[in-house]
């Protein structure tokens, strides 16, 4: 694993800060990143280019549970945060307990909050949060057509009958 991108939220306070002392625009994601798709590297890759730091969130194995229901997620927090900081688009990764990025957000302060296309500006949870951090809310990515739970149906389906 790559430690050196997986840190606290805490250390990220203390990064954000120097970044933004040096004059970097600070961008952050979140999302619970189950199963990792097209859509999801289309997003961080997108979200990467609206600053120089994107710091990705992920929720831990609770918060995806309230979020997804039960048998969510597939992978623990420990493997999916492995697997997004490997991403070279992300700088940063950290695993939140919420069930919205809200508090991060506060915290962290960033220039801009990146969410996915299934949101609109006006729409994104967090919108609020970022505003009142004088942030600005940003949607990047491609059209909505992948889901996680689209490619645990796709493999049900196919291999279900593979006994």
């Amino acid at each position: 694993m790559n430690v050196g991108k997986l840190k606290t939220l805490e250390e990220l306070q203390e990064i954000v800060a120097q970044g933004k002392s040096e004059g970097k625009r600070v961008v952050a994601a979140n999302g619970c990143f189950d199963l990792l798709h097209v859509g999801h590297v289309r997003y961080l890759e997108a979200a990467r280019k609206l600053g120089d730091c994107l710091i990705v969130g992920l929720n831990s194995d609770r918060s995806t549970r309230l979020l997804k229901g039960e048998g969510r997620p597939v992978m623990s927090a420990e493997e999916r945060a492995e697997i997004v900081s490997a991403f070279e688009c992300v700088d940063y990764c950290f695993v939140f307990d919420e069930a919205t990025f809200d508090s991060c957000i506060r915290r962290l302060r960033p220039h801009v909050h990146a969410k996915g296309t299934d949101y609109s500006v006006e729409t994104v949870p967090e919108r609020s949060s970022v505003l009142e951090v004088g942030g600005e809310v940003a949607i990047a990515g491609d059209e909505k057509t992948h889901a996680s739970r689209d490619l645990v149906e796709l493999v049900l389906k196919r291999f279900s009958k593979a006994g």
